[in-house]
């Protein structure tokens, strides 16, 4: 068996353990001629992040909230079809794991703390309102 130029690090340290990855090989369609029918180019790669024991139990927690949706029994898939190589698609499917991971897993990002707008900015606003306001009323040509 040929091994993956991993590992494919999640961030930090984490990366995604060789032995917890399930491949799958299909035949992809579209074009490609005589040899699209004869090779299993296709790759589908599952990682079961339910059960994982590589991710750290917080990054877990917050991975399956967040891609609730789509999950099968806890099971991510990510699917690979765009290259016509089979190696191509492995390496594509395992990078779009990492990152979808990576995603997943990032801390929330901080709370907008409300700020007041300066009074100074909305006088001039309503200054500027005024001004084009009297511009156009004074195209009217109500005062012949």
């Amino acid at each position: 068996m040929v091994r993956m130029p991993g590992p494919y690090v999640i961030r930090g340290s984490v990366s995604l353990p060789e032995a917890e990855l399930v491949w799958r090989f299909s035949r992809s369609s579209g074009p490609g001629g005589q040899h699209v029918n004869t090779s299993d180019s296709q790759v589908e790669l599952r990682f079961d992040l339910a059960n994982t024991s590589s991710l750290p139990e917080v990054w877990k927690q917050r991975a399956l909230e967040r891609l609730a949706p789509k999950l099968i029994g806890g099971v991510i898939a990510v699917r690979a079809s765009e290259h016509r190589s089979q190696w191509r698609n492995r390496e594509m499917a395992a990078t779009r794991l990492a990152s979808l991971l990576a995603e997943a897993t990032a801390p929330p990002p901080k709370p907008r703390r409300a700020t007041r707008i300066p009074r100074g900015i909305n006088e001039r606003r309503l200054r500027q309102k005024k001004a084009r306001s009297e511009t156009k009323r004074g195209r009217s040509g109500r005062d012949w």
